[in-house]
């Protein structure tokens, strides 16, 4: 069987949503980005922090990792582990909290 790629996207929230070139606003503080993506089923699994004072939160099929040290969150990076069971939570996620994901490849931004 053949190891899939990780996918690797940037969680944004846009100041516009319809126009995502003319800025973002913060996603939150740490402590309201985990309360805000608790209701989609992604939270810290209770391991200690990573170096140089990030945090990971797992989600089905994703993590999400985030400065634990910064004050307010301009935005946290999703790694998608398994597409199928992402893409579901990844979307309502966005749509619910107007948030908007950046493929780090090829730019594009979608959510």
């Amino acid at each position: 069987m053949s190891k899939r790629k990780k996918r690797i996207l940037v969680l944004i929230h846009p100041r516009d949503p319809d126009n995502p070139a003319a800025g973002n606003i913060a996603l939150g503080t740490p402590a309201e980005l985990i309360d805000a993506l608790a209701r989609f089923n992604t939270q810290p699994d209770g391991s200690p922090r990573k170096a140089l004072g990030t945090a990971v939160l797992h989600g089905p099929g994703f993590t999400v990792e985030y400065a634990s040290s910064q004050d307010e969150l301009m935005q946290a990076m999703v790694v998608v582990n398994d597409q199928d069971f992402a893409w579901p939570v990844l979307s309502r996620m966005c749509r619910t909290l107007n948030w908007k994901m950046q493929d780090t490849e090829s730019g594009q931004v979608f959510g």
